[in-house]
């Protein structure tokens, strides 16, 4: 069955939902990786970090706002880095007002090009409702062929931060996690994490909300089905290896990410999996 018909606007040139609410909510995806750039909640201001010098188009990697990360986080297996999925174009499914909220979905379905990689088939769908203060980004995944398979994946979040040195993001005591520039694993004791560099680490059980504080602001983050949460920014020294990201940039954003990737989802055929993010200021 053909998907119906769903107007776009543009954005940077490329294809996208413009989703506003009739509260004035309203967030952008880009039809290329079904990549959320932009999340503005009714009567504030910008929530998402999307770097001035991000490329677009064909093939690329959008730096900020929510990359889709599918069926393979990072570099942990055989695939392309962070999968097959964010540098392609997905169909706009549906884009309506219902409930005071606007949505709009978003579908995938393999091909020729990604099962040079994976020859696995599957149906990956992105739902975004935005309304109010919130923000719910749901990423749902069919096993659309003969054979079970495992797949790792993320909601790769950029949360704009006014000044990250001067931020806190609290939720995570007693989680342990896999710390990738100390190569380390580590438990975090304290209830208040702060920023002073680079960090990247993978914080596993970590399902309880979370709260990033600023002064003047603060954003609650909820998760369901994703049992991770990825905390990343590259520091001084890691920025000025980026050559989309400003140098001053490591300092107003922070990766937040819902994430399924120390126990990977398995589905057989025709089961489906499901995980959220939510984020409400």
């Amino acid at each position: 069955m053909n998907a119906p018909t769903v107007a776009l606007s543009e954005f940077q040139g490329q294809p996208a939902l413009q989703l506003r609410a009739p509260d004035g909510a309203q967030a952008t995806v880009l039809v290329h990786g079904a990549h959320l750039v932009s999340w503005i909640p009714a009567g504030g201001e910008e929530q998402l970090y999307l770097s001035p010098a991000a490329k677009y188009g064909l093939g690329a990697s959008v730096r900020g706002g929510v990359p889709v990360i599918f069926p393979q986080f990072n570099e942990r297996g055989p695939l392309p880095r962070h999968g097959l999925v964010r540098t392609r174009p997905w169909q706009p499914v549906e884009s309506v007002r219902r409930g005071g909220a606007a949505i709009g979905v978003l579908r995938f379905t393999d091909d020729i090009a990604t099962r040079v990689h994976w020859k696995q088939g599957f149906e990956a769908e992105l739902t975004v409702v935005v309304g109010g203060p919130t923000l719910e980004i749901e990423l749902a995944i069919t096993n659309t062929g003969e054979t079970p398979f495992e797949f790792t994946a993320a909601l790769h979040t950029y949360l704009r931060c006014n000044e990250l040195l001067r931020a806190q993001l609290e939720g995570l005591q007693g989680r342990s996690y896999e710390d990738f520039l100390l190569k380390a694993d580590g438990q975090q004791w304290g209830d208040v994490l702060t920023f002073v560099g680079a960090i990247d680490r993978i914080y596993h059980s970590a399902t309880q909300p979370l709260v990033l504080r600023e002064l003047g602001r603060r954003l609650h983050i909820g998760m369901s089905g994703f049992e991770d949460v990825v905390v990343w920014n590259p520091g001084d020294d890691g920025v000025q290896q980026l050559s989309d990201m400003p140098d001053e940039d490591w300092r107003h954003m922070l990766c937040v990410e819902a994430a399924l990737i120390r126990q990977p989802a398995r589905l057989a055929p025709g089961d489906e999996w499901a995980g959220m993010q939510t984020l409400s200021v």
